[in-house]
């Protein structure tokens, strides 16, 4: 018998929005429901993948052609998905990822400047019809994300720029969210560590409760 295809969760939101703690909450949700969770990230999420990662975060690319930082984003993102993602929806395996498309039209898009019909043409070339089903915006001040990010570590490239730079990003991902309604869940993600963590548990549970059993069975959009 065919494993039910998975589920695919992103979580998006700039730097220092804590969406890499929110994921293991997501996590640990899935697991004690009885689903199987593949946890991923972007740029990487596979060997190739995860050295374009180290290439487009390295300071020493500073500079590097807006174009250029886009297709490298998709070159990433197309290993990711043949080495990783798409295989684990095969399994019917959940798969939680730390940022996706969405972050490119927020970052290449909103804070590069980039046309979206440029990025949309990569992203259908890229993914067919896959997109994720349900995505967790975590919405936090440009500012505010900034000053958590810079505390805990060296600034990467993308934590280097500027916060007129944040700022754009985080305006695309709120039109993003609000031209997808049905699949984006936007999380104030400025108050206390606890009350997001409890939302986020709120919404995992509703979004379970919604698909049944949760464990795959989503119709196939696959490419």
């Amino acid at each position: 018998m065919t494993a039910a295809r998975g589920r695919f969760i992103t979580l998006e939101g700039i730097e220092g929005a804590g969406k890499s703690t929110q994921r293991d909450i997501v996590r640990d949700r899935l697991l004690a429901a009885g689903a199987e969770v593949t946890l991923t990230r972007e740029p990487g999420g596979s060997a190739i993948a995860e050295r374009i990662r180290a290439l487009l975060l390295d300071n020493l690319t500073q500079g590097v052609d807006a174009d250029a930082e886009l297709l490298l984003m998709f070159a990433a993102r197309a290993e990711h998905l043949h080495k990783t993602i798409l295989p684990a929806l095969e399994a019917g395996r959940w798969v939680l990822c730390d940022r996706f498309t969405d972050a490119t039209y927020a970052y290449q898009g909103g804070g590069r400047g980039l046309p979206r019909e440029r990025i949309a043409v990569l992203e259908q070339f890229v993914q067919g019809a896959l997109r994720p089903d349900l995505t967790l915006w975590f919405d936090l001040p440009a500012a505010t994300g900034l000053a958590r990010a810079r505390d805990r570590s060296t600034p990467d490239r993308f934590e280097s720029e500027s916060l007129a730079f944040f700022e754009r990003v985080g305006a695309e991902y709120r039109r993003i969210a609000e031209a997808h309604p049905d699949r984006v869940r936007r999380i104030d993600a400025a108050r206390q560590l606890d009350a997001v963590s409890a939302e986020v548990e709120r919404l995992i549970g509703e979004y379970f409760d919604a698909v049944g059993n949760g464990l795959g069975g989503i119709p196939n959009r696959l490419p």
